[in-house]
């Protein structure tokens, strides 16, 4: 390999660019060309531009519906196998279908495993991906997995606020680990919303564990899909006296509804990362990148470093 050639290359798919050229940026080497024919019924294939023979590849994409970008991702590996890259690293921001885990009624499959196997299928040699919905999935993998945290660049954020009386909250039961974990660096108190729904994403009711009186609450929790917990949360807290209320969600899903009911909430400002493109722009989101974050580790892993340093909590 001649000196002059990128020590490792960077490629993405098509939904995914906007990251990837973010990435490629923090780590210093230009973007790997991938073109991607298209046939009339919507079957597509991706083609490398460029030799990675014997070389380290990351590929990045996010796999957030639709089932094409999964499938792209799978392709891209795929190739990537059969042009003899030397070790074939999956970066995917956002993992989808993590919230299917488990089984938790009779007859459903545990979507998340099964794509875990489909990567592992198609060659990939290393997965890296950045707050998982449940941390367990990375024992689906069968290859080594970089589990990313993105409080490494909330925290930061958050600390930048300068808030007084600051109090971390979470939106359900299942994401109170996450909230002691932020509350502990941030030397903070815990409040815990307790949700009881009707069916996916329809609250019945909530009730609030702990006080928040006097409070500037942030609540953070993996992701933000329709919006109405974290707006349901935010006018009851502000009912009972909070302050103001901010949220972190890593993963900016915004389905459905999900921007009016952010914006006619009590919600002062919602922070994400661009793991998922934003469809529209919000006064009250703002996003924190998380491309240094991946460059930084992909650039320890292509050298054998510990990232160990890199995980603030």
């Amino acid at each position: 390999m001649s000196h002059l050639e990128p020590e490792a290359k960077i490629f993405a798919c098509s939904k995914s660019e906007y990251l990837a050229e973010k990435i490629a940026k923090e780590y210093g080497i230009p973007m790997g060309k991938v073109t991607m024919s298209t046939y009339s019924d919507g079957e597509f294939q991706p083609s490398y531009e460029e030799s990675i023979r014997g070389l380290r590849v990351f590929i990045v994409c996010s796999t957030f519906p639709s089932a094409d970008n999964l499938m792209e991702l799978l392709l891209m590996i795929d190739a990537a196998k059969r042009a003899s890259a030397r070790h074939i690293t999956a970066v995917i921001p956002y993992f989808g279908w993590a919230r299917q885990d488990r089984k938790d009624k009779p007859r459903v499959p545990i979507g998340a495993k099964l794509v875990a196997n489909l990567l592992d299928a198609a060659g990939a040699t290393r997965i890296m991906t950045m707050d998982l919905h449940a941390d367990q999935i990375q024992g689906f993998f069968e290859k080594p997995v970089d589990h990313l945290f993105a409080s490494t660049i909330f925290l930061p954020y958050v600390e930048s606020l300068g808030l007084d009386n600051l109090m971390i909250a979470s939106p359900d039961m299942g994401g109170s680990k996450r909230a002691y974990a932020y509350s502990k660096f941030l030397n903070s108190e815990v409040v815990i919303c307790y949700k009881q729904r009707k069916a996916a994403n329809v609250i019945e009711t909530m009730e609030l564990i702990g006080e928040v009186k006097g409070k500037n609450v942030i609540l953070v929790d993996d992701m933000i899909d329709t919006g109405g917990t974290l707006a349901k949360a935010a006018d009851l807290m502000i009912e009972k006296g909070a302050l103001s209320v901010r949220a972190i969600c890593t993963h900016a899903i915004l389905s459905g509804g999900a921007y009016e009911k952010i914006e006619n909430s009590k919600l002062l400002e919602l922070i994400v990362t661009d793991s998922i493109p934003l469809k529209k722009q919000s006064n009250k989101i703002r996003v924190v990148s998380c491309a240094p974050l991946f460059a930084e580790v992909m650039h320890m892993v292509h050298h054998n470093n510990s990232i160990s340093g890199k995980f603030l909590m």
